[in-house]
């Protein structure tokens, strides 16, 4: 924003409502995401700009205040007093455009327009997608925009409507509700088990090969490690993965011994449940602000994701676990399998 200057006055020294009126909103939103991130490496990742560009936004915002907003330490970036200070009343301004964002979607009583779901990979891949065409038929004009992602979004900025995720939201802004559980347990191919046999326990594991997936929102990533402190890495995990699908790909394909979510079985995927005593249960949770519940296409859409995971309707994600047998789908047309 070009700033106009009185002669003979330093900038920092013109009536604060003279700066206030000059500052530069984009300089605002690198400086708030510098101070969520508390590091000039990280905000420039967010943001998908350079480092250097987000070190000479803060040089140039202290020049515009005319103090030290920030410096280095140990931790990361600390911010000064004046830098809380501005990083407080710059949060309630970027809330405030985030609701006239809200307020500015066009058609809030009709069933059309975009409707923006973040959701787990795995889940909106294997679980979520699928089910598409039963809303698309219902709601010929409401456009879903799908995000399969493991990072979770942060619906109080917009960046989604609603977000499906296995983590218990914590901002106190964000409205959220159950949907189900998903159970897993380990899982391996018929062609695995066909030539490395099958294990009964836990301790018979250590003589085979396993597929670990890295996520962060498994509470439980260090579970390998627990179960197994003493078993050399070398020839026991055969793959690491950070994604769901190639997760799933690995095992269904041979690779080893994998973690798999039940549900998979009511899709008939081809893969076998390896009974050894180990299970996991995450909590489904449907997570959106509450402004966006006003809006009636959004408000469609939350009704037709409670009844695609009601367990009621799919015992695979009901709270007790649910043998994977006991949801195999009755027709071999809705089937997908590996090799």
């Amino acid at each position: 924003m070009h700033k106009i200057q009185k002669t003979g006055v330093p900038y920092y020294e013109h009536p604060a409502v003279d700066r206030l009126r000059d500052l530069n909103w984009e300089t605002i939103r690198i400086f708030l995401c510098l101070g969520r991130t508390r590091s000039f490496r990280a905000a420039a990742q967010e943001l998908g700009i350079a480092t250097n560009t987000v070190r000479r936004s803060l040089e140039e915002l202290e020049r515009e205040v005319g103090g030290s907003l920030a410096s280095r330490s140990a931790h990361g970036i600390e911010l000064s007093a004046e830098g809380l200070e501005l990083y407080t009343a710059a949060r309630q301004m970027e809330v405030a455009s985030y609701d006239l964002q809200r307020i500015a979607q066009q058609g809030f009583s009709e069933l059309r327009g975009p409707v923006r779901i973040s959701v787990t990979e795995g889940i909106g891949t294997f679980w979520l997608m699928p089910r598409l065409t039963e809303f698309q038929r219902s709601h010929p004009k409401i456009l879903l925009e799908v995000n399969c992602t493991m990072r979770l979004p942060d619906l109080g900025r917009v960046e989604a409507d609603i977000g499906i995720q296995i983590e218990r939201p914590t901002n106190p802004e964000l409205k959220f509700v159950k949907l189900g559980r998903m159970h897993a347990m380990p899982f391996a191919a018929k062609s695995y088990l066909g030539t490395y046999g099958r294990p009964g326990t836990i301790e018979e594991v250590k003589r085979h090969r396993i597929v670990q997936q890295l996520s962060p929102q498994l509470v439980d990533i260090d579970a390998v490690e627990r179960l197994f402190p003493d078993t050399p890495r070398a020839g026991f995990i055969a793959v690491t993965t950070n994604t769901s699908t190639a997760h799933f790909w690995a095992v269904a394909n041979g690779a080893g011994l994998g973690m798999l979510p039940t549900y998979l079985a009511a899709l008939g995927a081809d893969v076998e449940p390896v009974e050894i005593g180990l299970r996991t249960k995450y909590d489904i949770y449907m997570v959106y602000h509450p402004t966006s519940a006003k809006v009636k296409r959004v408000t469609a859409t939350m009704e037709w994701l409670r009844k695609v995971f009601d367990p009621k309707v799919h015992p695979c994600f009901r709270d007790d676990f649910v043998a994977p047998e006991a949801l195999r789908p009755a027709s071999a047309a809705r089937s997908f399998g590996g090799g």
